[in-house]
């Protein structure tokens, strides 16, 4: 188990890498004036085995949805979650808690083992951005559809 000090830390980091990442990323999109059916973009900012928990890894990712995107139902494996909205406003739903609709600076968690049911940007025209942020066993998927969706 990693400690919750060094975690708090390193979610700060990635916040701080992500607000960078995404500050530079809007400078070089388009602004989208219509609704779209484009799945999320996903871009990694860093991927880390961590060295004082050994077989787990660090991940932080940017996930950029266009304007109605969605990503199909899906699992991080044995991953914890953390998600932090950097722009627009995204709907999320975990097991069989209710459907949210986390705003810029607005944040969420997944246990290991969580079912993503929605995860959609619900502007027809604006864009949103999300920090991800996994603890993972080193090597494992950080995603997993479902097998119908």
């Amino acid at each position: 188990m990693v400690p919750s000090h060094i975690v708090g830390r390193l979610l700060a980091i990635a916040a701080l890498a992500g607000a960078t990442a995404c500050g530079s990323a809007n400078e070089s999109m388009p602004a989208a004036s219509t609704a779209t059916s484009s799945p999320p973009q996903v871009s990694v900012l860093l991927q880390q085995a961590l060295p004082n928990a050994e077989g787990k890894t660090f991940t932080s990712q940017i996930v950029d949805f266009p304007p109605g995107a969605a990503a199909p139902p899906h699992r991080h494996g044995q991953a914890f979650v953390y998600a932090y909205v950097l722009q627009g406003a995204v709907r999320s739903q975990v097991d069989d808690k209710p459907a949210t609709t986390y705003h810029q600076g607005e944040n969420w968690f997944e246990q290991p083992g969580a079912h993503h049911v929605v995860a959609a940007n619900p502007s027809p025209t604006e864009r949103a951005k999300l920090l991800v942020v996994y603890v993972s066993n080193t090597g494992d998927p950080l995603q997993a559809n479902d097998p119908h969706s």
